[in-house]
């Protein structure tokens, strides 16, 4: 890992197995966050989802930022960090130098000095977003990018597969109450 790389394989496996060792999204999404904190060394770390009702991206998990910060207000899909589509990942190395931000003075208080956020994607859809803060100037090489990215998918893969498997759990215990009151003996 040189100098201007974070991330090495060893600190993506680390990453994988908060994510496939986890049976519910709220612990997999903390742990990654806390994880995400300390192997990288940066500020703080937000998983968010998607609420399509609202346009907005709601805080699933977070590591390293205040409350104040976290509640600073709505995060808009189409005004967070001022992008049309936020399809790619955007990358402000030094906050203090973009106009790109939505609650720009909020970061300046936090003490947030570089933003890295990720789009979590399934089928093309955007489902959610992974977003990293630093308290320095960051300048993140196109190999922690591509890790990042990597990340990204594979949480979007992650956060589906938990919807899907809550749902099948309600299904399955909706079943089981319907054929416990048809079994139920009648005498």
């Amino acid at each position: 890992m040189t100098d201007k790389n974070r991330i090495d394989v060893g600190v993506l496996k680390l990453l994988f197995d908060a994510i496939t060792g986890s049976t519910q999204l709220e612990t997999m999404s903390g742990r990654l966050t806390q994880l995400l904190v300390g192997a990288l060394g940066i500020k703080g770390a937000t998983i968010f989802m998607v609420n399509p009702e609202f346009e907005s991206l709601e805080v699933l998990a977070t590591s390293g930022l205040s409350m104040d910060y976290v509640r600073k207000g709505p995060v808009l899909v189409d005004k967070s960090l001022k992008l049309a589509s936020n399809r790619e990942p955007v990358v402000i190395s030094d906050v203090s130098k973009s106009d790109r931000l939505q609650y720009p003075e909020n970061a300046k208080a936090e003490g947030i000095q570089a933003i890295v956020s990720l789009p979590v994607t399934l089928h093309g859809v955007i489902i959610g977003a992974l977003r990293l803060y630093d308290k320095a100037a960051w300048e993140v090489s196109e190999h922690d990018l591509e890790y990042l990215q990597v990340l990204a998918q594979n949480l979007g893969i992650t956060m589906m597969y938990f919807r899907l498997a809550t749902s099948l759990l309600a299904v399955k215990d909706n079943v089981d109450a319907i054929h416990s009151v048809w079994l139920r003996p009648t005498y």
